[in-house]
């Protein structure tokens, strides 16, 4: 593992590649949030006794959480080289396999807004082609410092798209929403 000093500039000794992962609390917030709203629907199906079958929705919802663990596995690979975004191996073919850009073809970073007013960083590569800066990934400051450090592009704008307290207060309304099932379930397997 690569040390950095806020002082120093980033650099990777050739060979040497940084990994950086989806943040832990992000991940945690977003499958407990995908269970908290998909997880009653099978149970309230066999209660209605809805026309879909609450085997063929477990099965459904449990495709959809692996696909999103799957998601959520993605990570960001930097070396002396480029970049480089993956995802695992068995689910790399529903993601066409991520990315990648040598920093030598990395000619800027243009940001662009997004639907809900946050902004979002492209890679504009040499063949103009863009590529999304991940930017939910634990580690952001070193990732920007090293992207600063290989491609001489200023990052000093360059901010997470969402703060940790954001994530903290969505996990603490997943954890209430999660009551609010336990109870439904609970009620819904009374009533069958």
């Amino acid at each position: 593992m690569v040390e950095f000093s806020p002082l120093a500039p980033a650099t990777l000794a050739s060979g040497d590649r940084q990994i950086f992962r989806i943040s832990p609390l992000i991940r945690l917030t977003l499958l407990l949030l995908y269970l908290a709203l998909m997880g009653p629907l099978p149970f309230l199906a066999q209660v209605t006794q809805s026309d879909v079958s609450p085997q063929l929705m477990a099965a459904g919802i449990g495709l959809g959480g692996l696909g999103l663990y799957g998601a959520l596995g993605q990570r960001v690979e930097v070396d002396d080289q480029g970049i480089r975004v993956t995802y695992p191996a068995w689910i790399r073919w529903l993601f066409r396999g991520g990315w990648q850009l040598p920093w030598r073809e990395a000619q800027a970073l243009k940001p662009r807004s997004t639907g809900q007013g946050g902004i979002v960083y492209y890679f504009v590569g040499a063949n103009q082609q863009v590529y999304l800066l991940p930017m939910r990934v634990a580690g952001f400051a070193q990732l920007v410092q090293l992207v600063e450090t290989y491609t001489g592009i200023d990052t000093q704008d360059v901010k997470p798209l969402a703060q940790p307290w954001m994530y903290f207060i969505l996990l603490g309304f997943t954890l209430l929403l999660l009551l609010v099932d336990a109870w439904t379930i609970t009620t819904a397997l009374q009533m069958a």
